[in-house]
């Protein structure tokens, strides 16, 4: 099973209910949209990851098509679009389809996966500056001989960038 699959399972009483109506409603206004200039940001997964790929490349939208095998585990959806490149893709592959290729306005969204979109381009991220610079001590320290500190602190955590001496003392 793929990252893109675990990110689609989700174990609440509404989620029973697939593909939801605001789905139904967006595979209408791509369908409105035939023929006009798009662009994608793609999941692109793998067994251990899952990312979303935004480019500038624009495709023309050639045709929405029924997918005859959806399967919500595996995250792919009963729709397919056809692209002039030749490709037809899934839309449980697909992250967003816009009019423009970055900060679409809300009128530009043609598509949208909340949940890839709210947890994947949107989430936080842990490279932070902070975060490396934790890190980059605790990699430092061990090279050094310092001994290391238990567990490090994630981002956010007010003990994050501080590290323990033997007798306890802050070391930086």
């Amino acid at each position: 099973m793929g990252a893109a699959a675990h990110l689609r399972r989700r174990g609440t009483v509404n989620d029973e209910l697939w593909p939801s109506p605001a789905y139904s409603r967006q595979v209408e206004r791509l369908r409105a949209a035939i023929g006009e200039t798009i662009y994608l940001a793609e999941l692109a997964d793998s067994e251990v990851q899952l990312a979303v790929r935004l480019t500038d490349r624009p495709f023309v939208l050639l045709g929405i098509i029924e997918f005859p095998r959806p399967d919500p585990v595996r995250g792919l959806t009963p729709h397919l679009i056809l692209l002039d490149d030749g490709r037809g893709v899934n839309l449980g592959r697909i992250a967003r389809i816009t009019r423009r290729p970055f900060s679409p306005a809300p009128a530009d969204v043609l598509y949208l996966d909340t949940e890839a979109h709210e947890n994947l381009l949107f989430s936080e991220r842990r490279l932070t500056p902070d975060f490396i610079a934790q890190r980059s001590r605790a990699v430092l320290g061990q090279c050094l001989g310092k001994p290391a500190a238990p567990a490090l602190a994630g981002p956010g955590d007010p003990s994050a960038g501080r590290l323990s001496g033997p007798t306890g003392e802050e070391a930086t």
